[in-house]
């Protein structure tokens, strides 16, 4: 019976896995029509079908997938997404950006509402947290692409403004309006990245307790399990410490 309990308990980790890549597979894909559909279908011509792209491949997308998403744009029946952002408070007043892409704002905005105020949130007005952001180019490369002055040196070439290293990852960041330029520079040297996005950057942060940092979870989750949302940015700072008490 032993054997045969942990036999399903794989199966159903596994099934997980499967559910979780199929979705971020959902999403990779809706942005590369998205993308494609606003600019030309042609990665060299469209810098945000470019980084879709980009995204999708590092996480191992395969590429008939990809030519699906951007066929998807061309053709009549595909849906008309439209790109929406909501900002609020969450738990111990954490501030939070919600990126989506919906085909029905209505149902997108009931949903990331009744998400804040479960979790003791409450979704504010576009603006309301989005000053204590800063919109900037990420770009992550593996500790394995180069030393940290190998990185920090093509980086300085490629016009990016500061890199982070440390024993897993090169975080290299660049503003917002030069990701393109610079992740095209920093492929040319270092190769393909494991991500280059824009991201909502705070300024400041908010520490929790086990408790606050508990909801936070619940309600990142519960974001990160809607199909519209696409990227969730918070100022929240959780000590190692906690994190171990959460499991």
């Amino acid at each position: 019976m032993a054997g045969h309990s942990q036999f399903k308990n794989i199966m159903h980790r596994k099934g997980r896995q499967d559910a979780v890549r199929a979705k971020l597979f959902s999403k990779l894909a809706r942005e590369i029509t998205v993308a494609a559909k606003a600019g030309l279908p042609d990665p060299d011509m469209n810098p945000r079908l470019r980084l879709a792209i980009n995204a999708a491949k590092a996480q191992s997308m395969p590429k008939d997938n990809i030519q699906r998403a951007i066929n998807k744009a061309s053709g009549g029946d595909s849906e008309n997404y439209e790109e929406v952002r909501y900002e609020g408070y969450g738990p111990g007043g954490v501030a939070i950006i919600v990126e989506a892409l919906t085909d029905n704002r209505n149902r997108t905005a009931s949903a990331v509402r009744s998400y804040f105020t479960k979790s003791g949130g409450a979704l504010g007005e576009t603006g309301s947290v989005g000053f204590m952001f800063n919109r900037v180019g990420e770009i992550v490369y593996p500790a394995k692409a180069g030393s940290a002055d190998d990185v920090l040196e093509a980086a300085i070439e490629a016009g990016a403004e500061d890199v982070q290293s440390d024993e897993e990852n090169h975080v290299v960041t660049c503003a917002f309006e030069d990701l393109n330029e610079v992740s095209k520079s920093l492929e040319a040297k270092l190769g393909a990245a494991e991500s280059a996005k824009a991201v909502w950057r705070p300024t400041t942060t908010t520490a929790l307790d086990e408790d606050k940092a508990a909801s936070l979870m619940k309600l990142l989750d519960a974001l990160d399990e809607d199909d519209d949302v696409q990227n969730v940015h918070g100022n929240y700072e959780i000590s190692d410490e906690v994190m171990a008490k959460l499991g």
